[in-house]
């Protein structure tokens, strides 16, 4: 290969941040594979209307290579995370690059540099800003992109690697499909029943689509006690996951979305939605002018769904609340003939992996989360 003449710019006016917000249209044009963001939404991830931005110092570098964008990288330091970790974490996400190694080695050291200026010791990714997206596809390169989910060539990882940057945690994508004889097993029917007859003031019910906000309020608090010793997890605000259902909203399902309660309080939730990514394709990410009615139109004839959380409160964690709520969210669907992706679920939880298994679900994808100390 001829050498580039490659240079990075930092994304400071409006024509830089499109190029950069757009280029991975460029770079996946031939890939059936992936699936396009929506483009309305995606214009406002990479400012300070994205709430985690908000509370971030954050920068755009935007590669050229012979004149022409050739990559993309976003490096932020996000203070919640770090005051709650008590750490010194840069986060690096939103990456995209040619086929060229010297490319990635460009952006990754000024991203580096910029970290190192803002006082961080490690640099972790990719993290994306967006909906816990993280890591970069490891295993699974056969199936194509899920919704709010990351997709990338398997050379993302090599350039990573070159790098030397190491593993620092894989996150795990598990599938139950309908359509190819998954059901599951009735031991856990029998079980759900008897849990009920046992337990006389749990009860589930499927979200309430008239008071969204207020169910989407509960999620939140149940999230921020069920997971919090989770790798990775710091405190949320109420805004960044308001910001979520506001993109959730025109395709909630609520036979995808379910609360469990004690005598009348919510204890627990399993969230799931379907994957619009076919219709993006379809429509190439463009809600406007007739995208978004192709979406109405579509999204109740979906087939593919993904099981995004699922948590119950620490006190009432194992109960088999968890299995009460995953088998109602799929016995709701069953009749559709759905394919159930549930993601992530970290590689070093043996308990919910164990439970996946159990329930008949196989793994299909893997997420690998990078770290690298800023002194190497």
């Amino acid at each position: 290969m001829s050498p580039l003449a490659i240079s990075i710019e930092t994304v400071q006016s409006r024509k830089a941040l499109r190029e950069f917000v757009y280029f991975p249209q460029t770079l996946y044009s031939r890939d059936p594979l992936w699936s396009p963001p929506i483009w309305m939404e995606e214009r406002q991830t990479f400012t300070t209307k994205n709430p985690l931005l908000a509370h971030s110092d954050y920068v755009l570098f935007l590669a050229r290579a012979d004149g022409r964008v050739a990559g993309r990288i976003l490096a932020y330091a996000d203070h919640n995370f770090n005051d709650y970790h008590r750490s010194k974490i840069g986060m690096f996400g939103s990456f995209e690059s040619l086929h060229r190694s010297e490319i990635a080695a460009a952006l990754f050291c000024e991203a580096e540099q910029w970290l190192i200026a803002q006082g961080m010791d490690t640099i972790r990714g990719p993290i994306n800003p967006v909906e816990e997206c993280w890591g970069f596809l490891y295993r699974g390169f056969d199936r194509p992109a899920t919704f709010m989910m990351p997709y990338n060539p398997s050379y993302y990882n090599d350039f990573l690697e070159q790098l030397g940057y190491r593993k620092v945690k894989d996150l795990l994508a598990f599938e139950g499909n309908a359509r190819q004889g998954y059901r599951i097993p009735q031991r856990f029917i029998r079980f759900r029943e008897k849990l009920l007859a046992r337990r006389p003031d749990i009860h589930i019910r499927p979200i309430d689509m008239k008071h969204l906000l207020r169910d989407a309020e509960t999620i939140w608090r149940i999230s921020n006690q069920a997971i919090r010793n989770n790798w990775g997890w710091a405190p949320y605000a109420l805004e960044e996951l308001q910001a979520t259902f506001k993109k959730l909203k025109p395709i909630a399902d609520p036979d995808a979305i379910w609360i469990v309660e004690d005598a009348g309080e919510p204890v627990g939730f399993c969230l799931g939605f379907p994957d619009i990514n076919i219709i993006l394709r379809k429509i190439r990410g463009r809600l406007f002018p007739l995208g978004f009615l192709s979406l109405l139109r579509t999204r109740r004839r979906l087939r593919d769904f993904r099981l995004f959380g699922l948590a119950v409160l620490p006190e009432y964690q194992g109960m088999g609340l968890d299995v009460l709520l995953y088998s109602s969210l799929y016995e709701a669907l069953a009749p559709r003939g759905v394919r159930m992706e549930a993601s992530y679920v970290l590689e070093d939880n043996p308990g919910m992996i164990n439970a996946l298994h159990k329930l008949g679900l196989v793994q299909t994808k893997t997420y690998r989360v990078y770290e690298k100390g800023t002194g190497l």
